[in-house]
């Protein structure tokens, strides 16, 4: 029974850190996003009008989010299909996270713009880079 079981290894670990660091960055961008939205919005006399989203809008934008979880979690598995899962969800969600920021960067202030590649581009493509060196070095065994 031992024998089956397999100790996870630092290179493991610090791929999975390596994602979860861009699934932080990604909701530190999120955070600042929405204040920045909110600012906007705000009416000369201080009042902000209501902002009504519908609960299908609020199931997908956590669904969306909650999506950052998988690509750490199958960082710790030692399949190769999960591997590659991790490198094609977390490069998907990389690219359109970058997309995002940039849009709403356009739409509110060039900040979100510098925030967006900080927080989510350049440990995003750290983590896709180490994704696809280990993805490599698997494959070379």
């Amino acid at each position: 029974m031992l024998e089956m079981v397999k100790i996870m290894k630092p290179v493991d670990l610090k791929l999975s850190i390596a994602w979860l660091v861009t699934a932080a960055g990604s909701s530190i961008f999120v955070a600042i996003q929405l204040f920045t939205y909110l600012n906007s919005r705000v009416s000369p006399d201080g009042g902000l009008p209501a902002i009504v989203f519908s609960p299908a809008q609020m199931l997908f934008v956590s669904a969306y989010y909650g999506c950052w979880v998988i690509p750490p979690l199958l960082a710790l598995s030692n399949r190769t299909a999960a591997r590659w899962s991790m490198l094609i969800l977390g490069g998907l969600l990389v690219t359109l996270n970058t997309l995002s920021g940039v849009i709403d960067g356009i739409r509110d202030g060039y900040n979100l713009i510098a925030v967006a590649i900080i927080a989510i581009t350049v440990p995003g493509t750290l983590s896709i880079f180490l994704s696809w060196r280990d993805i490599r070095s698997r494959s070379a065994r």
